[in-house]
């Protein structure tokens, strides 16, 4: 029996993991870098673990550390959560030699299937159908287009896709050298790659008395950059066929390495309902909680049981009950290339109402630091029916009160209505079709305008109960006349003037609206059209968070005059967010020709490879940049001149 559990891992899966620990009786060790000293995963845990440094490589991926870490808080289990150290079988070797139990498969399964090359072997002899490895070597135009995978990684490190063939030897060095960062592996394979492809998956619970579970399916085909956005359980749209053939296949898998513990077998599925295996993660997955929602399971529990030797409950699971979606909240800019961002987290609060479960590593006064993946939490929602579920979660992420960086929650809402996911028509190809539309600011959109009235609505309001008046030099304003407030919608940069007036009846804005009840922290509008709206505001310094029924808007408050000298130089190209420069385009020096859109500059932060692209053509006239260098945001990385129009 378990009596104190230590979770090699940090964030959201940390403190889902202590949650089960708690309802189980068992006491809780976590571990965490210096950057995480504060971090919610620390807080909950009964003891913490330092483990000097900030980096991955330095902390959650020194298993030595962790080991060490177990034995001195005196755990007798080890959980690897996912990610870091969850599938490396030296590390889960390490955990039992040090007489501690894993919480997962067996070693040799996850060696067997920790190359992906080697898993393809193992499923092709056990009969599971898959897509045939394509040499690059060898490649043909009628070969293309090719994706590329790390033979060691996942979560779309490594991953590429090829159309042309002048491309493949470069994309397979760019892949291999990512790779070998990533995992310390830098085996890259070609396999075709399948237009309009969906994702599917089947989740796995075995014990080691022989009894296998295969507990649905789940559809993970919206994702950015190979990385899952949206899943849900059950996959819409299957026919039973299909359905018995993908359990028979994972089940066969799991046997095939004589698998324990919870894992997941992965499928592309082609337009015309073809699987194909992909690979086993050989952990428990990110999406596992649709498929607890549907079969009303606790896997982490189960986890836990099949360690301790016990038998899963009955030969065959739970009937499924409805249907579960899961959206992934991440701190990043979708309309900036996926940028991700950093910063204090003032507010994160997620309806909690029937239906509805949160999953998160963060709470309001958190601070989004850059070392590690920028997802802030997972919002689930279960219900009778899918329609029911989209529905639900689509409200719960637009009610959200989320005070902070940008964040993917308006494309989270946008992709959950859009006519294409609302019926069911999924594909890998979901956000490279419909990104940009899903990103676009609407051209007028009058409840933006209405919470930037109520912005400065409660500005003013503000200003009357402390009795603070504007000045501006020797200018003072003159309460007869309007006043004036500007603010700078984010992240898409419209700009609103808002005039109002204060006088004995209130406070009046114009135009469009007029004010009934204005203070700090709550303002009530009505239209012209007689229609109330109301909304809540907390502002941070300069930004403004204005949070009403029909949506979320944050503002930059901005002065009246601007300095110019605050501008940067045309041309230069600043870090969108803080990272390491990993690599220069080839050639790039002071003087070179650049082509607009050219990537220059590969920059690493919080787990993603983020490029900086020639704002236009023209000539290389500063370079500020070298691998290996660490920016802050905003730092001039380079500066291009643009060529003069003829």
């Amino acid at each position: 029996m378990i009596s104190t559990l230590l979770v090699a891992n940090r964030g959201e899966i940390a403190c889902r993991i202590f949650r089960t620990c708690r309802a189980r009786g068992i006491a809780t060790v976590a571990v965490h870098s210096d950057a995480d000293a504060g971090a919610l995963h620390v807080r909950e845990a009964d003891t913490a673990v330092r483990l000097p440094g900030a980096a991955s490589a330095d902390t959650y991926l020194r298993g030595d550390l962790v080991v060490a870490a177990a034995l001195a808080a005196g755990a007798d289990a080890v959980h690897p959560g996912y990610g870091f150290l969850s599938e490396n079988a030296g590390f889960a070797r390490a955990v039992q030699d040090a007489g501690l139990l894993w919480v997962g498969p067996p070693v040799k399964a996850i060696e067997m299937m920790a190359s992906k090359t080697r898993a393809k072997e193992l499923m092709a002899a056990a009969g599971v159908p898959l897509l045939a490895p394509v040499d690059p070597a060898r490649a043909t135009p009628g070969d293309l287009p090719l994706l590329l995978k790390a033979a060691a990684g996942g979560g779309g490190r490594g991953m590429r896709v090829v159309r042309e063939l002048s491309l493949l030897k470069g994309e397979m060095a760019a892949a291999a050298a990512e790779a070998a960062n990533a995992f310390g592996d830098g085996e890259v394979f070609a396999e075709p790659y399948v237009e309009r492809g969906r994702h599917v998956e089947v989740q796995i619970m075995a014990d080691g008395h022989g009894t296998v579970w295969a507990l649905g399916t789940r559809d993970c085909s919206l994702q950015r950059r190979h990385q899952k956005v949206i899943e849900e359980a059950p996959a819409p749209g299957l026919d039973d066929g299909l359905r018995t053939r993908l359990h028979d296949a994972a089940s066969a898998a799991a046997r095939a390495v004589g698998y324990r513990g919870a894992g997941t077998v992965e499928f592309l599925v082609t337009a015309d309902g073809r699987p194909y295996f992909l690979e086993m993660n050989t952990r428990l997955q990110v999406e596992h909680p649709v498929t607890e929602a549907v079969f009303g399971l606790d896997l982490v529990a189960l986890q836990l049981s099949v360690a301790e030797d016990e038998p899963l409950p009955s030969p065959a699971p739970p009937a499924p009950r409805g249907h579960a979606v899961e959206a992934r909240l991440y701190a990043e800019d979708p309309a900036r290339d996926w940028q991700p961002q950093t910063g204090p987290l003032h507010t994160l609060d997620v309806p909690d109402e029937p239906g509805l479960r949160l999953d998160t590593g963060y709470t309001g006064g958190d601070t989004i630091g850059v070392h590690y993946d920028p997802m802030l939490a997972k919002v689930i929602a279960h219900a009778d029916t899918r329609g029911q579920a989209v529905r639900l979660l689509a409200r719960a992420l637009e009610r959200a009160r989320i005070h902070g960086p940008v964040t993917n929650r308006d494309l989270l809402v946008r992709s959950l209505r859009h006519p294409d996911f609302t019926g069911a028509r999924l594909d890998t190809g979901f956000y490279d079709r419909h990104l940009d539309g899903l990103t676009a600011a609407p051209a007028d959109d009058p409840d933006r305008r209405l919470a930037a009235l109520a912005a400065a609505a409660a500005e003013a309001s503000r200003h009357r109960a402390t009795g603070s008046t504007a000045r501006f030099g020797a200018w003072r304003n003159v309460p007869s006349q309007p006043q004036r407030r500007r603010y700078r919608s984010e992240p898409d940069g419209t700009e609103h003037e808002i005039t109002y007036r204060t006088d004995r009846d209130g406070l009046t804005v114009a135009p469009g609206a007029r004010t009934l009840t204005a203070a700090p922290g709550h303002v009530t509008v009505e239209t012209d059209a007689g229609i109330t709206r109301r909304f809540r505001i907390a502002a941070h310094h300069d930004r403004v968070y204005v949070d009403g029924a029909t949506g979320s808007y944050t503002f930059t408050a901005l002065p009246r005059f601007t300095d110019p000298t605050d501008r940067p130089e045309p041309g230069s190209l600043l870090a969108p967010m803080p990272g390491t420069v990993v690599r220069l385009a080839d050639g790039l020096v002071t003087g070179a020709a650049v082509e607009a859109g050219q990537p220059l500059i590969w920059l690493e932060a919080m787990k993603m490879e983020h490029r900086i692209l020639a704002p236009a053509s023209g000539t290389l006239t500063a370079l500020h940049a070298a691998p290996g260098l660490q920016v802050e945001v905003g730092a001039l990385l380079a500066v291009v001149q643009e060529e003069p129009t003829p």
